[in-house]
This record gives C-alpha cells, structure tokens and sequence, in this order.
C-alpha cells in the first residue's frame, strides 16, 4: 500500500510532484525516472548528479510502495567526438574520431571489448558500491536492434514538422533597429550529464533537413549526408564525406544510424514513458536540447516532457568546472577509494540540485568526516533537525536496506593520522588503535574498516610527501641542549603524567593541561589569550622533538603512534 511521505527534504518534495504527474499521466503503470550517460571518456563526479538526483526521488517513491524505474541511458550509440587524455590512449585513436563509441578500441590494455564498455564498467562498479538501483538501457542495441524502428521512420515522415521547430532556434539576422541579440542554435551544449552530443541538428544540404544520420557503411563514421529519402519505399541514400563510400538503403530494414540528439532525446521521453529526468543548468538555454525537446515530444511525438529540476555543477577542492574529455579529472570510483559510500551519497542529498557543491580531495575530507559523524550521534539521541535526519537516512540506507557501514567508525583523521605514522604496519596501527579507549580497545582492524581503508588510501594518494610525518630515530641533541628551565620543565610534566593518562582523552587533557598547571591553573581551567600562546608554544616544542617540524597530526594520537618508551627517549626523559 503507497505511503504519504513524513519527510520534509527537497527529495520528498519532489516524489509527492512526481507521484501526482504520474497518476495524471499514466494511472496504474510503474514510475519512469531517467538518467543520460555518455560513456565518452571517465564519467566524473559531475555526471554522477546525473544519476543522483533521480535515484534519490525514485528511491523515495519506492519507500513509499509504489513500483518505480530508474532508467540509466547509457549513450553509446554517441558519435566518439574527441580523443581524452585517459592512459593506454595515444593520437591513434584520433582516427576513429565520428564512429560510434561502442566501435571504438579500448584504451590499450582494457579487459573490455571497446571503448563505451571500457568507461561504463567503472561506473558500473561505483553505482553498485552506492547502492544505486536501475535498468541500464544500451543505445547501441537499442538503434541496432531497430527498436525504435517505428519512431525514426515517423520523425523522417514529420522532418519539415521538426526542422520548423528548430528552424525557431537557429540563428537569425537581426531585424533593422533592433537590438536584440541573435539566438544561436549551434550553442556548445555539455554533452557529459545528459548525453547530448555536440553534433549537429541534421540540417543537410540542398536535399533538404533530415533528422536522421547514418553510420557509414565503408568506414563507421557519422561524417555522412543524406542525400534524398522515398517516404514510402522509406529508401535513403547517403554518401560518405570522409571516405567517399555511398549507397541507398531501405530506413524500415536499416539499423546502422541514429536520431540526432535534438529528436533522439524527446523520442526517448515518450517511448520510454519518462515522468522525471533532471538536466544540466546548460540545457536550460533557448535552443537548447532540452527547451527544443519540450516542443518537440508533444508535436511530433504526442508524449510529454518529463519534470525535472536543473542541477548545478560539482566542483572538487582546488580544481576548475569538470569536462570528460579532460584527463585527471576524479570519478565516482576514485571518490569511493577515500570516502565510504554513505558519505558520498551525503554529498548529493543534503544539497538541492539546484546548489553546486565541492567533493573534497584534501584536508578539508577530515572536516567533512567530523561532520558526518556529528550529524550521526544527532540523529541517534534525535536531536538532528528533520531535513538533516531526511539526508543521513537516504545516505545511510536504500528501500532495499542498510548499505554496508564500518562497524567501528573512529574519527577520519585519527586514522589518517595512524596511517600515515605506521605508514600502513598492521600490527603497529592495531598498537595504537587499541590504545585509544583502553577501557574499550579495538580488538581488530576489521572492527574499524572500510573507514581504515579510506584515511590509508588518501594518506597515500592525496597527501604531498613533504606534508608526511616522519617520527625522528633519535633525540634532537642540539635543541635538547638548548632549551630554557620553562621549556625542561613542561617536558618533564608532560613524561611524567605519560603512564597516567595513556589514552586518547588522557593525554588530551595532559597536552592542554601542561602550560596551564605551569601558568599556576587546574588542568580544567578556561583558556586565556596568554594560555593559548603558551600551549602553542609548547605544542611546537613537541612536534620539533618528535617529527622535526612545527605542526603534524594531532598530539595526542601522534604520542599514541610514537609510543610511551620511544616519546621518553624523543623527549629526552
């Protein structure tokens, strides 16, 4: 029995919108959600909204009880528009610039048999880790199966119908004494997200508008005009700009070409029965394909533009908006490798779509995890406010269930900081683990991963060498010697309350504690302007003697890492 929502974030709102469009349009019938992939180079952490945003509202439907699909299209029937910089790729494969993506090699070395394969089972593997649930549709197939034989042969029976349309769009010459600025329709659409090739419109020649191009039969490329078509022999002739190669074929036999992605995507929209697809803010433009497509699935298709928000670009810390066809540029799957999947997921719901957000890959990763973990203990005791409790619970789990979890999440920078002082030493990493909360230690690594796993892999990939932390072999003689009584005597209080206060928050309270009982104060004592002077003075002090530089990770699990015995000796006791 369909349930009415209690949640009160943007993605319920939009599954109560999308609930009621259905039941208007199509009472009785599973919710379509839809999703656009081109798997054109590395499908970033941009396109992922893509995916996101649909699948947290059809999620939410599904909650509810009601069927839903959440389609993922993926584009690979998609001309191969430009070689990226990706490894195992070399100017070779300029050459095969205009063929589809699913007759293109994979990078060198790839266990996939081409290149659309290649790129999808990246994704693949991240929406699983995700829990994201879908039907995966293969434009390939679809176009070369003639499923959508009734549809294209329709569209080239209606082309004077869709050229007007877009004829609306192109580019005009300004009548005199205005000002107004022409409409171009060639504008740059992002392709990534939506799938929408920087192709052409199918404008073609003398022979008139086609919106129709096929494959050439000789080389594979889309670099073909069609030269005239019989609407009811439904013969087409074409020949080939790059090759030469030219022929006449029969469009109701023919499976080896495709719409053009102005009419391929609203023919999608009715075929399919889409009720909710986002797109990206650049489809929002006049002429775009999604304004043009709102147009053209009701008058030439008779179906229904599906609802939907536009969604705001992802950036990553410290780099520029994200294109596939640039190399470098992060993955789901390279996110998933420093962040457990519920965090990722955290990121897209907790943000409307219409909210850019950052996905970091630097420190800023350790401040995420603290929040995360906050916002975790709210909800538990129930203090998390309704649409933060909404987010953690769509991030936490699917209709299907809890997405695995780390059984002992101890804090991200704890761990990164253990990791980077064992520089990965199971045994010693346990050591010190285990000594956090004596009275509750860890008892395994298992106990504490994928979390471990996560704060390893971004010590090692993400953190520059010179920010490491090496632990000195031996004592600092020279600043040893050179230390005034003031300085002598905070080490000394410090060694001395070592065995005492040998835990996480024992030695918290003993590395703030000292310049304070020097200052004449109880260890709990509010901290002044001239405390905090001397704390970090003596903060400095430590980690000169201990990693032989200013900073490092926090003190207290840096002695935890380093060791009683060998923080005496560091120390000079």
């Amino acid at each position: 029995m369909a349930q009415q929502s209690t949640e009160t974030d943007w993605v319920s709102r939009f599954a109560d919108e999308v609930i009621a469009e259905a039941e208007r349009r199509a009472p009785g019938k599973p919710i379509v959600c839809a999703s656009g992939l081109s798997p054109s180079g590395p499908i970033h952490l941009g396109n992922l909204r893509e995916v996101m945003t649909p699948h947290l509202v059809a999620d939410e439907i599904r909650r509810r009880g009601y069927e839903v699909r959440h389609l993922i299209s993926w584009d690979d029937y998609d001309r191969y528009r430009k070689v990226p910089e990706v490894p195992g790729v070399d100017k070779s494969w300029n050459e095969h610039i205009g063929k589809p993506l699913t007759s293109v090699p994979a990078p060198a070395g790839s266990a996939y048999p081409n290149w659309a394969e290649h790129f999808k089972a990246a994704m693949c593997e991240a929406l699983a880790e995700m829990g994201v649930e879908y039907d995966g549709i293969s434009q390939t197939e679809q176009y070369t199966a003639g499923v959508y034989r009734d549809q294209v042969l329709h569209a080239m029976k209606h082309r004077a119908d869709i050229d007007a349309i877009l004829g609306q769009y192109r580019t005009k010459k300004a009548p005199a004494k205005k000002s107004q600025k022409p409409v171009d329709e060639a504008e740059l659409e992002a392709a990534e997200g939506s799938g929408a090739a920087a192709e052409d419109d199918g404008s073609g020649g003398s022979a008139g508008y086609f919106p129709y191009k096929p494959y050439c039969g000789q080389c594979e490329k889309d670099l073909t005009t069609v030269t005239s078509y019989d609407d009811e022999t439904t013969e087409l002739a074409y020949t080939c700009t790059e090759c030469g190669f030219g022929e006449t074929v029969r469009l109701n036999e023919f499976n080896r070409g495709k719409l053009v992605w102005k009419v391929d995507w609203p023919m999608r929209w009715a075929y399919e029965g889409v009720i909710f697809e986002p797109s990206g803010v650049d489809h929002s433009s006049p002429g775009s394909s999604f304004v043009v497509g709102g147009q053209i699935v009701r008058q030439i298709f008779d179906g229904a533009q599906p609802i939907g928000p536009m969604y705001a670009f992802v950036g990553i810390s410290g780099m520029a908006k994200m294109s596939s066809s640039r190399g470098g540029v992060p993955t789901p799957g390279d996110a998933l490798k420093i962040m457990e999947a519920p965090l990722l997921r955290w990121l897209y719901a907790r943000r409307k779509p219409n909210q850019s957000f950052k996905i970091a890959f630097d420190q800023e990763i350790q401040r995420l995890y603290d929040e995360w973990d906050k916002l975790e203990s709210k909800v538990a005791d129930g203090s998390a406010l309704p649409a933060d409790a909404a987010a953690y619970s769509r991030a936490a789990r699917t209709a299907a269930g809890e997405l695995p979890r780390t059984p002992r999440p101890l804090p991200y920078r704890t761990l990164a900081s253990v990791a980077d002082i064992t520089a990965g030493h199971d045994e010693q990493t346990l050591r010190i683990l285990s000594e956090l909360d004596p009275g509750n230690p860890v008892t395994s690594l298992d106990e504490t991963r994928p979390r471990l796993d996560k704060a390893e892999y971004w010590i090692n990939t993400q953190v520059p060498a010179e920010q490491r932390t090496v632990v000195r072999d031996q004592p600092d003689e020279e600043l040893l010697g050179t230390l005034d009584e003031q300085s002598r005597g905070s080490l000394r209080l410090l060694l001395e309350g070592l065995d005492e206060h040998w835990s996480l928050d024992g030695l918290t309270t003993l590395v703030y504690g000292v310049p304070k009982i020097q200052a004449g104060l109880e260890p709990d004592a509010k901290p002044t302007p001239e405390l905090k002077v001397a704390q970090r003075a003596f903060f400095a002090l430590l980690y000169q003697l201990l990693v032989g530089r200013d900073t490092g990770p926090r003190l207290p699990t840096l002695l935890l890492a380093v060791g009683a015995d060998r923080v005496r000796k560091l120390l000079g006791g």
